[in-house]
């Protein structure tokens, strides 16, 4: 059976709050460890009221301590954001908190727009295109090095399993050339996906880390006892895509029966051009999507990615996947 992992947003549904998406992300996290499930991770996102993992590194330090097996990590740091000297410090703090179970994903997106770059106070064009060597320089630390002088004790031989993520060519060569692990975010953007696995997979250099390839590939997921209701629970998520495609993100409201097809046209087709890499349905169903998508990318492993307005769904989604795939 291929590994199976999570990706969470950390949401914030309608009529909740911040410590709420807290509370119920650590539940699902302590769910998926039941599971089965390999990874846990969160993404970092600012600026949006749904979503609340921005601080990626003290929302991890949480599931950390509230589970025990899984491995929890980014998925991930926009690096752009951030000095690779301060993300070596918090992920090597992570590593001697929970020794074995750290992931650090690395993008290249800043997930910020010109406003958050200010309150940020970074140049986020020019450390964009510092990245790879940005991802060097981190690399660098964790094995101890003092780059430019200055070490990092806390990272200094910390155990932190990184990945290069992507949604375009630029991640599969990068990965490929550093010969690190490489997660497409093809649950959100799966044009160039079977392009950039193909470009990974050739030019893939051996590493220290890797002697080989590692592709893991996002996919929508959510099952439910029907076809029918997984769909409903669906829309949810449906909705806030919708929202933040037209510029007005909103947190995840309820489902909405016949949403889709509610829709003027072209945002039908915007939507369903976007999510047509998702398993959604029952057990069933679930399976032979998820062994269709398998079979066609060849993945190594898949991060699921699907919240619902009732968390309680989302974590039997979870349990009813595992089961099916087994």
């Amino acid at each position: 059976m291929i590994p199976l992992s999570v990706l969470d947003l950390v949401t914030v549904r309608e009529g909740g709050t911040v410590a709420q998406a807290l509370g119920i992300t650590v539940e699902t996290a302590r769910a998926a460890e039941r599971a089965g499930y390999k990874r846990y991770w969160v993404a970092e996102h600012h600026g949006m009221e749904g979503i609340a993992g921005g601080a990626t590194s003290v929302v991890l330090a949480h599931l950390g301590n509230a589970t025990s097996t899984i491995r929890i990590g980014a998925g991930g740091i926009m690096l752009p954001n951030h000095t690779p000297y301060v993300i070596a410090e918090q992920f090597g703090t992570l590593a001697a908190l929970f020794p074995g179970r750290v992931d650090l994903g690395l993008g290249r997106a800043a997930g910020a727009d010109g406003r958050l770059a200010l309150a940020l106070r970074k140049d986020i064009v020019g450390a964009a295109e510092r990245f790879p060597q940005d991802v060097v320089e981190l690399r660098a630390r964790f094995v101890g090095q003092a780059v430019g002088g200055v070490a990092s004790p806390q990272a200094s031989g910390a155990e932190v399993e990184m990945w290069i993520l992507g949604s375009s060519l630029f991640g599969a060569q990068l990965a490929a050339m550093l010969g690190l692990p490489y997660a497409f975010a093809s649950h959100f953007a799966p044009a160039l996906l079977e392009e950039a696995a193909r470009i990974y997979r050739e030019r893939f250099q051996p590493s220290e880390t890797l002697d080989r390839p590692y592709f893991m590939a996002a996919i929508n997921l959510l099952a439910a006892d029907t076809d029918e209701e997984a769909r409903y629970l669906a829309t949810s998520v449906d909705q806030s895509f919708v929202a933040l495609r037209t510029g007005t993100p909103i947190k995840l409201p309820p489902p909405v029966r016949g949403y889709r097809e509610s829709l003027p046209a072209a945002r039908r087709a915007m939507l369903e051009q976007v999510r047509s890499v998702s398993a959604i349905g029952s057990p069933a169903t679930v399976r032979q999507e998820v062994e269709v998508f398998v079979a066609r990318t060849g993945a190594d492993e898949l991060i699921v990615s699907m919240a619902t307005f009732d968390p309680a769904a989302q974590q039997r989604s979870l349990a009813l996947t595992m089961d099916a795939l087994r």
